[in-house]
């Protein structure tokens, strides 16, 4: 293993699930039990000799044991604490929370959550009142909410995709005319329309689903998946909003909408064969998207899905930014976490891709905490059908860790040993105290101001 591997919490919650005390878990693993309480309180890693036994004897994979979910949780609480403390904890003060704590971490998050969403309520309201807009409420609160619902899943929803793939191979392919030929037999009857901004529309009582003509064929392809999704899968995504049991109805709607959309996109890429295909075509952008009949942003956003326990694929973060900033879907599978404040890094390749659209970008970058990073970006175009319609152009950026560079086309021709780009999560968050490029000073450090001494950056941080 390169990397110490600490399991800790996991491995206690594992054995209280047995019911199982100290003594006669430490047996079943042929460790002593000081040594497993050790490991238990995080104060030792685990050997890949131990790693082995405690899946062999607690019945599960690495993919369980894994600590993308710890750093995931480590950023949030970071940026979180940060948001609303005037003397935040020190980053190991929140690693430690993490590892020992990790409940009283994310029941943290939650308040964290709950003070945002009323501060919001009171700026929408206050707006309100000063704009006598009695209709401006807060849209965002329930994005929020479901952005952490496919946050915490790791962008993996496993019944679905399970389900999904089963459909497509009934199927027998995720083009147009086999999805139209699908829906036939479901009685249902396609019809396309020239609106330039429609894309979906479903009348239930003539069971006709009509899909916007001015659109690619791989959008329209994607829409009627999703009526396929809506009306073979309902079963599966009433569950998975069941068990999320969200605050509001308009969170629970634009879930079933985002949940249905990742049964889309699983139906038109399949698990096995889109990760088989990634890793022969090594990973390959353009290939997938000619291959599978699907569009680059789709292709994109799949491959940050890939994180099947068992069968997962690279490790990618995928984000979409639109001309002012605004990042619009965001996953990471990786150690790179997004912030949820404030924009994103400045020196981060994926804003370049707006004065290049037709350009793919490639950057060797690397975080404050020295993980290198292999970054992709693209800019698309996509069309409004109208003269008088602006078009809708987005950056897309997709990477992973420098370590999967073999594994990855875009890093042939890369000087893998040569300088990198010291890029961070956001500027509020960021530890880097050497950047020409900072913006505001993180919320976490004090600064200095020199009145006489004018600099690129108008402060020095301390301490």
């Amino acid at each position: 293993m390169g990397e110490k591997l600490f399991i800790g919490p996991r491995l206690r919650l594992l054995r209280q699930a047995k019911g199982w005390k100290l003594e006669g878990c430490a047996a079943q693993l042929g460790l002593s039990a000081s040594y497993l309480s050790q490991i238990e309180a995080n104060q030792r890693p685990v050997t890949a000799r131990v790693l082995i036994d405690v899946m062999r004897v607690f019945e599960v994979d690495a993919a369980s044991l894994d600590a993308a979910d710890d750093q995931r949780l480590i950023a949030d609480l970071r940026e979180a604490s940060a948001d609303v403390a005037s003397d935040p904890p020190s980053l190991s003060e929140i690693k430690a929370a993490v590892a020992n704590t990790p409940n009283l971490a994310k029941a943290y998050l939650d308040l964290h959550r709950a003070y945002r969403r009323l501060d919001e309520r009171l700026k929408a309201t206050e707006e309100a009142v000063s704009l006598d807009e009695r209709g401006a409420a807060s849209a965002l609160l329930p994005y929020e909410e479901v952005r952490d619902f496919f946050h915490y899943k790791n962008n993996y929803i496993h019944s679905l995709d399970i389900a999904a793939e089963a459909l497509a191979g009934e199927i027998g392919g995720g083009g147009e005319r086999a999805l139209e030929a699908y829906l036939a037999g479901l009685g249902v009857r396609v019809a396309r329309s020239g609106e330039a901004d429609l894309l979906r529309h479903w009348d239930a009582a003539s069971r006709t689903v009509t899909v916007g003509a001015a659109h690619p064929e791989a959008t329209r392809s994607f829409q009627l998946a999703y009526q396929i999704a809506a009306l073979t899968l309902s079963d599966i995504v009433e569950a998975e909003l069941a068990a999320a049991g969200f605050r509001s109805d308009s969170a629970a709607k634009v879930c079933r909408t985002g949940l249905l959309n990742y049964a889309a996109g699983a139906l038109v890429l399949p698990y096995e064969r889109f990760r088989e295909a990634a890793r022969a075509a090594r990973h390959d952008i353009e290939r997938l998207a000619l291959s599978f009949q699907t569009s680059l942003e789709q292709v994109f956003h799949r491959l940050s899905t890939l994180q099947r326990p068992g069968a997962r694929g690279v490790p990618f973060y995928f984000v979409r930014l639109d001309r002012a900033g605004n990042i619009t879907k965001r996953h990471s599978a990786t150690r790179l976490q997004f912030a949820r404040f404030g924009g994103a890094c400045p020196l981060w390749n994926v804003h370049d891709a707006f004065a290049r659209p037709d350009a793919w970008l490639v950057q060797l970058a690397q975080m404050p905490d020295a993980t290198r990073y292999i970054c992709l970006a693209r800019g698309v175009v996509k069309p409004s059908g109208a003269y008088r319609q602006a078009e809708r152009r987005y950056a897309l950026g997709l990477g992973c860790e420098a370590r999967y560079a073999d594994q990855l086309v875009y890093a042939d021709g890369l000087d893998m040993a040569g300088p990198s780009a010291p890029i961070g999560v956001s500027c509020r968050i960021c530890e880097r105290d050497d950047c020409s490029q900072r913006a505001f000073p993180p919320v976490d450090r004090a600064f200095e101001v020199f009145e006489d001494d004018r600099r690129w950056v108008p402060f020095s941080l301390r301490g």
